[in-house]
């Protein structure tokens, strides 16, 4: 029988708070931690998949763990980027809303500094950053971290560079004694050594279905695809995917602007999301993805960090993740939340024989995706003309002259004789192939 957040320890207002959240049943990384947090003093190191309720796993022990009748920094909460704070700020808002007098601050880059040392003057016992703004705050003396008793590093795998340079400037103002929650979706070497040098030596170690990658309702399949013909096999795919919510992840971002712009060109509802992009385009871009009103996010690996929305159906790999991490945290974009997702790998042939690595190292199984034929691959291009031929504004600017001769060319037309003459001139100018030709045998 499945615990309850009741007997793992959890209290009666953070009880009440998931109550009204819906969330009644912990997950497996949830079950192994809250208990270990709230009865023990070792370090922890907690790793599962992305998607498993890591936030909750640590957030409701240190909402519990707090003393509020101390006006002091009690946590501090880094993260990679700013966009999974505000997710993670949002997400203790919700689980601490009846605990009263708890307040919680998120400090992270990308925002003016200033409104953020003016919440810090006020009592504060939860803080999320970004290692950077942290950092910035502590020269600036704007920060007290001296009586500050849990560092939690979250998505520690996608900060492990960023930590290298700053978690020593961290700790030397935190107390000799304190705790150091790690949570991660992978566990390479270099994080192996950032446990070893900054954990306590009797860290305790917690996983949750580590065996494979993501939620089990992913299906990881890939397609084999010609360099010249795979922007045509992705519009084929979304085309096949239109009104669905999905991420395509782009190594760069001069290719995530490239496909970016061939999408709106195509009239998908789009956004892209990368590093160079101010932060409030970002976060206007998020907030428009979250709510519905574009449907397809481009974007970077690191810019994608934080994002929480359980309706994205699809993530597509246009381009092969540089490392097995990185194909964890794209992968886990999709099927949160126990619904079902697809995680669709573009590839060229050379690129093929990094399958099984993958598999190995991760414990998937890829299955291979059929490429549409040439000629479905022209009639979507035609579908896609068709598109953007109806969702075209009328030039206002042309004269009524013009638009008078015009219209008498095509005034003895029917709206189907005009339709089947504009797809016959696109067959035309395009010098497509609209029929599969029978393939002929030579006699030897």
């Amino acid at each position: 029988m499945s615990k309850q957040f009741s007997s793992l320890g959890v209290s009666a207002p953070i009880l009440k708070a998931l109550n009204e959240l819906n969330i009644v049943e912990p997950t497996e990384i949830q079950q192994k931690t809250i208990p270990l947090l709230l009865n023990e003093i070792h370090d922890v190191v907690g790793l599962a998949k992305t998607g498993t309720g890591k936030t909750a796993a640590f957030g409701l022990p240190l909402l519990q763990l707090v003393n509020t009748e101390l006006p002091i920094v009690q946590a501090i909460i880094l993260v990679p980027t700013r966009e999974l704070g505000q997710q993670i700020f949002r997400n203790l808002e919700d689980f601490g809303k009846h605990i009263p007098n708890i307040s919680i601050a998120s400090t992270c880059g990308g925002i003016p500094i200033k409104p953020q040392i003016e919440r810090l003057t006020k009592p504060t016992h939860i803080v999320v950053a970004t290692p950077g703004r942290l950092i910035d705050l502590i020269q600036r003396k704007a920060i007290d971290l001296k009586q500050t008793e849990y560092l939690v590093l979250d998505e520690a795998d996608e900060m492990v560079s960023i930590l290298k340079e700053s978690l020593d400037e961290i700790v030397a103002e935190l107390p000799k004694k304190h705790r150091t929650l790690l949570f991660s979706a992978t566990l390479p070497g270099t994080i192996k050594q950032l446990i070893q040098n900054y954990l306590n030596k009797n860290v305790v170690q917690v996983s949750a279905n580590m065996e494979t990658v993501g939620n089990q309702g992913i299906d990881h399949e890939y397609i084999v695809v010609d360099p010249i013909e795979k922007l045509d096999v992705l519009m084929h795919f979304l085309n096949s995917k239109d009104g669905e919510r999905g991420i395509i992840f782009c190594k760069t971002k001069a290719a995530v602007n490239k496909l970016a712009k061939n999408l709106a060109i195509n009239r998908f509802s789009s956004g892209a999301l990368h590093g160079s992009l101010s932060q409030g385009i970002r976060d206007r871009i998020m907030e428009q993805f979250r709510e519905g009103h574009i449907n397809i996010l481009v974007a970077t690996d690191l810019a994608a960090r934080g994002i929480d929305v359980k309706e994205i159906s699809y993530v597509v790999n246009y381009h092969l993740p540089d490392t097995y991490e990185n194909y964890v945290h794209r992968s886990g974009r999709t099927a949160r939340a126990g619904a079902k997702g697809l995680s669709l790998t573009v590839l060229q042939e050379e690129e093929t024989v990094e399958i099984p690595e993958f598999e190995k190292e991760l414990g998937i199984k890829f299955t291979k995706f059929q490429k549409p034929s040439a000629v479905s691959l022209e009639e979507n291009n035609m579908l896609l003309w068709a598109k953007q031929i109806f969702k075209t504004k009328p030039n206002h600017d042309l004269s009524a002259d013009l638009k008078t001769n015009v219209k008498t060319v095509f005034h003895h037309l029917t709206k189907d004789e005009l339709i089947e003459k504009l797809m016959a001139n696109y067959v035309l100018q395009n010098k497509v192939e609209v029929t599969e030709k029978p393939v002929k045998k030579f006699k030897k």
